[in-house]
């Protein structure tokens, strides 16, 4: 299985919210910390906000941030959001299936279920259990450092 660049670009652009939690960020900061395209980004932050994940505002002082709290964000449902118009495999699709396996094969069947326990699984992960604490994702993303989260530097862990 693999992630979509959708996907997985949302996933970064929640992370950075979370992590400068209270504080309005640019779309051109998530690229830059995150090695992303602007317009990359552009594209799955109108996806977030249509999906009610993330709050946009224009103008000078503008950008984005959380629409709702860390933790009443679900991985599985962001996941689910983004993964949703794309299909696991060729028999998933009624429109384009060429399979002519699809009418007997038994693949689908387990396939699904296995989607069904990965999705599940995702539910129960929220952003905030993959941002607090997490003192490297912090060093990465924070665009004001010293907020309180106490890390040990670097050079002690050597």
């Amino acid at each position: 299985m693999r992630l979509t660049t959708r996907t997985n670009l949302a996933t970064r652009v929640l992370m950075f919210c979370a992590v400068n939690e209270g504080r309005t960020v640019r779309t051109a900061e998530i690229a830059e910390r995150c090695n992303a395209s602007v317009n990359h980004l552009l594209q799955v932050v109108n996806l977030l906000q249509a999906g009610g994940y993330v709050e946009t505002l224009r103008g000078r002082a503008g950008g984005l941030r959380l629409a709702r709290s860390m933790e009443a964000i679900s991985v599985g449902e962001v996941f689910r959001s983004f993964e949703s118009g794309v299909p696991f495999a060729e028999c998933f699709d009624p429109d384009s299936n060429t399979c002519p396996l699809t009418a007997t094969c038994r693949l689908r069947n387990y396939l699904t279920r296995a989607l069904e326990a990965f999705f599940h699984e995702l539910d129960m992960v929220t952003l905030a259990d993959l941002v607090k604490g997490n003192c490297g994702l912090n060093r990465l993303l924070e665009m004001s450092p010293a907020r309180g989260l106490t890390c040990p530097r670097d050079d002690a862990l050597a």
